[in-house]
């Protein structure tokens, strides 16, 4: 089944995502920087980055909405999984993760644009302007597929480097029991939150 794309957006719908895009592309600019100033290298500051979940998301916003900002068609389908996986980034990032280090300069500046600034456009964004009434229920489980493939990827890594991109999958300090019932609970807010993304969507595509 293909999933409907987007239609022309108007000048301010552009506007705005460019706005959500260039937010995104700068929060990973600095972070950038930032990695650099404390690995010595480019290559370790990108490798070090790619590690985290927030960094492969906020790219994904990035080019999602640089894409929308330059007039072409999006996948209906493809824009709701980026929203729903930058608000995990927000979410988790709120409850879990916020204050747990200390930051400072660039990198202080790189967490407020990746975790918090970016997270709240990108969905006003999607409210604001974004057509409504074309998501499906099958969507959340599609969208899953995501953090789905970065687990592992985030498991393994940890494991050979001895250090986890978050604490509760640190597999190391809680257990695997423990890492499994902590992915299991995020797995099912992430679904829910996607089921309520489409439900939201489907009531204001109904009321036209």
């Amino acid at each position: 089944m293909q999933h409907p794309s987007l239609p022309g957006f108007t000048v301010a719908a552009r506007g705005g995502a460019a706005i959500v895009a260039l937010t995104a592309m700068a929060g990973l600019a600095v972070q950038v920087d930032a990695s650099i100033a404390q690995t010595g290298s480019v290559g370790a500051a990108l490798w070090t980055m790619l590690l985290y979940f927030t960094i492969w998301t906020n790219m994904a916003v990035a080019i999602s909405f640089a894409v929308v900002a330059m007039g072409r068609r999006v996948s209906a389908h493809w824009l709701g999984g980026v929203l729903l996986a930058i608000l995990l980034v927000g979410i988790i990032y709120g409850l879990l993760l916020r204050g747990l280090l200390s930051l400072s300069g660039g990198a202080l500046l790189a967490d407020t644009l990746l975790h918090k600034v970016t997270p709240l456009l990108a969905p006003l964004w999607w409210i604001a302007f974004a057509p409504k009434g074309r998501l499906g229920w099958r969507d959340p489980w599609i969208w899953a597929m995501f953090p789905a493939a970065y687990l592992p990827y985030a498991l393994v890594r940890g494991a050979m480097e001895g250090r986890y991109a978050y604490p509760f999958i640190d597999v190391a300090r809680f257990g695997a029991g423990q890492v499994a019932i902590n992915v299991v609970v995020i797995a099912i807010g992430f679904v829910a939150a996607g089921l309520a993304l489409v439900w939201i969507d489907r009531r204001a595509g109904a009321r036209g």
